[in-house]
């Protein structure tokens, strides 16, 4: 499959079965996180792998709502990033878990992105505080997002790409 094939292929997994991931292939999906291009080459992301059931649905209750994956999956990544170590953490995070998933989906995994940074769980509290408490992840490093991976339990069409938004591309100027 070339690249424009794996981008109308993928698609937001939200079921997996309950195969575990090779070990060599979570490695593959972590490398190409950590290939991401970064501002000033900062690297300043954080990846936190937890396969661990009970974690999972722990993670899965730091938003209310869209987070059901996280605890159905054998895989997540949570992407933090050192926001001291560079002012664009949020577009280096995104980058770098755009990256995750392309992979995930060239290996024939599904990968779905759950948003943490700016939401709430249910009693109020920020999930970015939520997620970094349950993990330990220093508050220097916002959390952006979790990354579910695993196997996949539903098909989804391939993007149409005669439906895509050209009126939005402008040339020159707006």
């Amino acid at each position: 499959m070339d690249f424009h094939e794996l981008l109308v292929a993928r698609r937001s997994i939200r079921r997996y079965t309950t195969e575990k991931i090779d070990p060599e292939q979570v490695k593959l999906i972590l490398e190409a996180g950590l290939l991401a291009p970064t501002s000033k080459s900062a690297r300043a992301w954080q990846f936190v792998v937890v396969e661990d059931a009970d974690m999972l649905e722990r993670l899965s209750m730091c938003k209310p709502m869209g987070a059901a994956p996280v605890a159905r999956c054998p895989l997540a990544v949570v992407v933090a990033v050192d926001s001291t170590a560079t002012e664009p953490w949020v577009e280096d995070g995104s980058v770098a878990a755009s990256y995750m998933q392309l992979q995930a989906e060239a290996l024939g995994l599904g990968s779905c992105w759950i948003q943490v940074h700016g939401r709430f769980t249910a009693d109020g509290t920020p999930s970015e505080e939520y997620v970094q408490e349950l993990l330990g992840i220093p508050e220097v490093c916002p959390v952006l997002c979790i990354l579910t991976f695993g196997h996949k339990d539903e098909q989804r069409k391939s993007q149409d790409i005669d439906k895509l938004k050209w009126e939005n591309v402008h040339i020159g100027k707006f």
